[in-house]
């Protein structure tokens, strides 16, 4: 498969999103379930400093980047003019029959640049997965840490930047309390968890120096990558164009990783393509689109793009493709479609990214 190499910069986010969900409200008491239940959730404050503000939480339940739409969480953050925050687990191991997902770098740096403030936790409760040997789940954070990192947080007067540069030097610590809790947990459920020497590893590399910590979840990334590029996902519907690797570099000290489904280089503009793709449905999931919208954000901001050593202007184009609207079968578009689409309408001409999709720049009513 033939590929490209595109490298560029990001000196700042400049970005108006449309398609955030309403948020659910939940208070101080009910917080524990909203972070176990809810993806995202406005957070009303009653007690100290800010009380009477809401701050607007992505809960993730899991580090990695492509498990249970990470970013279309973060996403539906976005239009909320408070604090925004992600939980974000430092590892959350399923047991040793199943994955083991560490956080990294380039998350907690993504996160910075977005403007989103992380809280890097652990989970402290299990239960034994009674379908699967070796394996635990229902897992919970420790929600009174995070409701104490929470408050702590809203007395904190610096940048999200800043924020998350201490949250890295403390990060030592974080990952202490995971694997005291993920030693509890193997002990109260009889799961065989994986060696927690791994968690050593990492707090031993943390520990040493932020640069080798940086350095090792970037050649995490890089070999993510490397996987990605080779691999047609069914997600993905690729017609024209090339794969192709998109390396972000910015002034926070990050370096993203990225893959973009199709490349293609046109005179001087170099289109970069985010594909979402449904074999059964008029539209993709809107999870799916949201999470395509968040690369939406970052290459809508590339500057100084260069591919074969030559600068081009970057095109950021958002692709929806439908196996259903592919056969001779006549689209029928419900109300909520109808509504989803002309909002990504608006949201493409408002950020300057195109949209292409079956229904035209006019939508199914054209």
């Amino acid at each position: 498969m033939s590929e490209a190499v595109i490298n560029a910069k990001i000196t700042g986010i400049s970005y108006t999103p449309l398609l955030c969900k309403s948020l659910p409200s939940c208070t101080e008491k009910d917080f524990a379930s909203a972070l176990q239940k809810k993806a995202a959730f406005l957070l009303d404050i009653q007690s100290g400093v800010a009380a009477g503000n809401a701050v607007a939480v992505s809960a993730w339940v899991s580090p990695k980047r492509t498990r249970s739409y990470p970013y279309a969480r973060v996403y539906n953050t976005l239009a909320h003019s408070g604090k925004k925050i992600a939980i974000i687990p430092f590892v959350k191991d399923e047991g040793r029959n199943g994955d083991r997902d560490f956080i990294q770098w380039d998350t907690i740096s993504l996160m910075s640049l977005l403007d989103v403030n992380v809280i890097v936790a652990y989970y402290s409760k299990a239960e034994k997965n009674i379908d699967y040997p070796n394996k635990i789940t229902h897992q919970e954070l420790d929600a009174e840490f995070v409701r104490r990192q929470i408050h702590k947080l809203l007395s904190y007067q610096s940048s999200a930047l800043h924020w998350n540069i201490e949250q890295i030097n403390n990060i030592a610590d974080i990952a202490e309390l995971s694997k005291l809790h993920y030693a509890n947990i193997s002990e109260k459920t009889g799961v065989a968890l994986h060696n927690l020497s791994g968690i050593d590893e990492r707090i031993k590399i943390i520990t040493n120096s932020k640069d080798d910590f940086m350095r090792m979840s970037r050649d995490f990334s890089k070999a993510a990558q490397t996987r990605e590029i080779y691999t047609i996902q069914p997600k993905e519907y690729i017609t024209e164009g090339m794969k192709a690797r998109i390396n972000i570099t910015n002034y926070l000290g990050g370096t993203y990783y990225f893959t973009s489904d199709e490349a293609i280089i046109k005179g001087n503009n170099v289109y970069i393509i985010e594909g979402k793709h449904t074999e059964s449905g008029v539209l993709p999931s809107l999870d799916d689109i949201k999470d395509g919208l968040l690369k939406m954000i970052l290459y809508t901001n590339l500057k100084e793009v260069v591919v074969g050593g030559k600068t081009y202007i970057p095109i950021p184009v958002l692709k929806l493709t439908s196996g259903y609207i592919c056969a001779e079968a006549e689209p029928d578009y419900s109300a909520s479609a109808k509504r989803i689409i002309t909002t990504l309408l608006k949201e493409a001409k408002l950020n300057n990214f195109q949209l292409r999709a079956p229904w035209g720049n006019n939508g199914p009513d054209s």
